[in-house]
């Protein structure tokens, strides 16, 4: 009985972690995707993006990743969540690689 008393709110403390967006992530052919943004992490470059065709896709950017509206090359924080992007991935493994994400919103 002690041992659930001390267990129970340890779980609740974690529970959080196991989380986050991290509903279920998909790995996706290589190419280009449009869809909305589900979350933006800024603090890991990362967003989330659900496409059109309900995958939710897991995207770090890297330094040669490029953003753009309009044409325009734009900073990181101009991502928000529920905009609309198109973005071109390159499948590495169980990895996607954003090459270009265009903001159309």
């Amino acid at each position: 009985m002690k041992i659930t008393k001390m267990f129970l709110p340890a779980l609740f403390a974690v529970a959080p972690f196991f989380y986050g967006c991290g509903d279920k992530t998909d790995v996706v052919e290589s190419g280009t995707y449009q869809g909305t943004i589900k979350e933006v992490e800024a603090d890991k470059s990362e967003i989330y993006v659900k496409t059109n065709d309900d995958k939710v896709l897991e995207l770090y950017f890297t330094e040669t990743t490029t953003l753009t509206r309009n044409g325009e090359a734009v900073a990181f924080d101009q991502l928000k969540e529920g905009g609309k992007v198109e973005v071109e991935v390159v499948k590495e493994g169980n990895r996607l690689d954003p090459v270009a994400v265009k903001i159309l919103e």
